[in-house]
């Protein structure tokens, strides 16, 4: 008997026929659950039957989150085309737009798992000079099997890797309007979107359900908004207590995660962007900044420094 541990388990993307190893750090996870639905069993002539009887037929979406530091090098990089970028696709003369999807492996010590049809529902990055840069993803599938034993042959062109892995500090600049941006603790941005899962049950399939391998799965999804937004934590100075309860709906806003060399590693720009400020007590007195982005252009072409 083996047992299977997480610090062992390896991460594969595969998306358009290409495979890329991810590099995560112990926080992994994915499950996915099945719906039950409950009916009642008492009746009129038996009244002692007083727990419910029970129904299933459907699977939730698969869920899955893990944690990539991100690297000089930027192997990880098609992490980043899946959190922003979005496809055009037409039905019945209907334009939309939809998120990448792609399909996950996770490679254990005695099994490898495959989350079918995945996409990034949230992307948050961490700007604090005291810890790694790095982007904490969380998605969803359609479909969690398991596909073989460790020594399953993943499918895909396998992309090259750099031989080496440089972790990075960065520290965030900021800019917003003509505000005085000094002093920043830290800065976290996210990047949500909020999908919706259509209805994919029929009657006659429910019917058919005898166990997990013929269950009703989810198969299409719909995109009802994207938001980006954060909060920028500054301490209070002379120089800035003046914004403490400032607020604005129409600013520029510019945030860059800067590396030792005070070179560019990673900016964004959100134009208009609103925001509220706000005044926190403690031993140091700080504001916050939390804004949200107003702006509907492509959020990749937004992304001015990475690739």
């Amino acid at each position: 008997m083996s047992h299977s541990f997480l610090k062992e388990s390896k991460l594969y993307i595969v998306y358009g026929g290409n495979k890329y190893r991810i590099y995560t750090n112990a926080a992994l996870s994915f499950s996915q659950t099945f719906a039950e639905d409950s009916y009642p069993v008492k009746t009129l002539h038996d009244q002692s039957k007083m727990f419910q009887g029970s129904t299933i037929t459907k699977a939730n979406p698969a869920e899955f989150s893990f944690e990539v530091p991100l690297t000089e090098e930027k192997d990880e990089s098609i992490v980043m085309d899946l959190i922003t970028d979005l496809v055009a696709t037409s039905e019945s003369n209907i334009e939309a737009q939809q998120l990448k999807s792609f399909d996950i492996y996770v490679q254990t010590g005695s099994s490898t798992f495959k989350i079918e049809n995945c996409v990034i529902t949230t992307g948050n990055f961490s700007f604090n000079p005291r810890e790694q840069f790095k982007v904490v993803i969380q998605g969803q599938g359609t479909k969690l099997t398991r596909a073989g034993n460790e020594s399953y042959s993943i499918p895909g062109s396998t992309q090259s890797e750099s031989s080496t892995r440089t972790p990075l500090l960065t520290y965030p600049v900021v800019t917003v309007d003509s505000l005085n941006m000094n002093s920043i603790i830290g800065v976290n941005l996210q990047i949500q979107n909020d999908v919706e899962w259509l209805a994919f049950e029929t009657l006659q399939d429910s019917l058919l359900v005898t166990n997990s391998s013929n269950a009703m799965f989810p198969s299409a999804y719909m995109i009802s908004s994207r938001v980006v937004s954060g909060a920028i934590q500054q301490y209070q100075t002379d120089n800035n207590i003046t914004q403490f309860d400032d607020f604005s709906t129409n600013s520029n806003l510019s945030i860059t995660a800067k590396k030792s060399s005070n070179t560019d590693f990673w900016k964004i720009n959100l134009n208009p962007v609103m925001y509220t400020a706000r005044v926190e007590t403690s031993e140091i007195y700080t504001q916050s900044y939390d804004f949200r982005s107003l702006d509907n252009t492509a959020l990749a072409t937004r992304i001015t420094t990475y690739s």
